[in-house]
């Protein structure tokens, strides 16, 4: 896809998990430069500011099917959907700012519905393919792909009046480390294609990323790109809710948006989870804002 048009979308939601501050990563990336970053690779910006997040008293998970926050996470991602789905109409490329990472859901429901077969790139050191009966905490910030995927509470997976979003063979899952036990199973079970921290270190982020793309041009008619900044060692972006360490590294996340890029395939983006009360001096929005320059054009020469 050759991006000449990019519409800016914030999403301020903390809902989806019980750490307060990542609602703050919007005005993080736009304090971070986004604008100005797309703008000097001569893409034209618009930047379509947040929408909207009903602010709940925050329900104990155990009283509404172990799923905190469920009414207010489904309209959120009602209203993104349907704005994602505009931009999309209009021809734009559709880039997604959070917020916790379970506006997945809606971002997916607004592109899936333009394609006959979405790939998705889940860049993340977790699966989220929790549901309410596999999840520890009851976080609908870990559920958003098994969601995405038709599996999980119905508020979820017929966001948008359809689902599923995306099928399971066209999926490929970047960075992982941290898998819950029902996550595992559900991996074995759909079939999923996973590519851990281990076959990153053994094969390296190239190879992995060729084979990601080779396999996905295949199969799909545009891919969506889902990058959790946990997805990234902490090292290297520490301002995220849930950091994990041994994760990607600072220039092998280059590489892989860089990669992406040449490829021409990915036609949406969201980069979510960034916790600036969490972070130093702004350093993981900047991180975020790099990577969106590389994947969207930004070269080194």
């Amino acid at each position: 896809m050759n991006v000449k048009k990019v519409s800016i979308i914030g999403v301020p939601m903390d809902l989806g998990q019980n750490r307060r501050g990542v609602d703050m990563g919007p005005s993080a990336i736009r304090y971070a430069g986004v604008v100005e970053k797309l703008e000097s690779i001569d893409l034209e910006v618009e930047d379509m500011g947040d929408i909207q997040i009903d602010m709940p008293e925050r329900v104990h998970s155990s009283s509404l099917h172990n799923l905190r926050n469920l009414k207010a996470i489904e309209q959120a991602n009602t209203r993104l959907a349907q704005l994602v789905d505009q931009v999309v109409q209009e021809g734009h490329f559709p880039l997604v700012l959070g917020g916790d990472h379970s506006i997945a859901i809606g971002t997916l429901a607004g592109v899936s519905r333009h394609y006959e077969d979405l790939g998705v790139i889940w860049f993340d050191a977790h699966g989220d393919l929790n549901t309410a009966d596999t999840s520890p905490s009851g976080n609908i910030h870990g559920m958003p792909l098994a969601s995405s995927m038709g599996v999980g509470h119905p508020a979820l997976t017929g966001l948008g009046g359809y689902g599923p979003k995306v099928k399971p063979e066209n999926l490929v899952i970047i960075g992982a480390r941290a898998l819950d036990q029902g996550e595992k199973e559900l991996i074995r079970q759909k079939g999923l294609r996973v590519y851990t921290m281990h076959e990153i270190d053994r094969m390296g982020m190239a190879a992995v990323m060729r084979e990601a793309i080779d396999y996905l041009k295949e199969r799909t008619d545009g891919v969506h790109l889902s990058l959790d900044l946990d997805g990234v060692d902490p090292t290297d972006a520490p301002g995220v809710g849930t950091p994990v360490m041994g994760g990607v590294s600072y220039r092998e996340s280059h590489l892989a948006m860089e990669m992406l890029a040449e490829s021409g395939i990915v036609v949406s983006a969201e980069f979510v989870e960034i916790n600036p009360i969490l972070d130093e001096k702004n350093r993981t929005a900047k991180v975020a804002v790099a990577l969106m320059g590389s994947l969207l054009g930004d070269q080194l020469k």
